[in-house]
């Protein structure tokens, strides 16, 4: 298993819940969560990764559980990789899951790469 698939789970239905419109992306050897076409949420393994607003990312540190999301070795603001000690609770995981929804409408989407046919 490459990503907790309880987690995914568990996931998908708050955003359900919530109706958000969102799909799911199989990449970085894990699985994200697209809403309005950009990276709102993700699990690699067994964590959580939010996109969070980085006006409250070091903030957020602090809390237990969470931790700087450094995939490509160097750390990028505002993503947060988030432990079981963070998300065991629902209501924990639906505070780190809310705080990546209200950012979402304020984050950039990242660049489409052009395909070789389309150059």
């Amino acid at each position: 298993m490459a990503y907790n698939e309880y987690l995914a789970d568990r996931v998908s239905q708050f955003l359900s819940q919530k109706n958000v419109n969102f799909f799911e992306k199989k990449m970085f050897g894990g699985l994200c969560f697209m809403v309005d076409e950009k990276m709102c949420l993700g699990i690699v393994k067994d964590e959580l990764m939010a996109r969070i607003n980085p006006v409250i990312y070091e903030e957020s540190l602090k809390k237990p559980g969470c931790k700087k999301m450094n995939f490509t070795g160097r750390p990028m603001k505002g993503y947060v990789f988030l432990t079981d000690e963070a998300i065991d609770l629902d209501k924990d995981l639906y505070y780190w899951l809310q705080l990546a929804l209200d950012f979402n409408p304020l984050a950039k989407a990242s660049k489409k790469r052009k395909r070789l046919s389309e150059k």
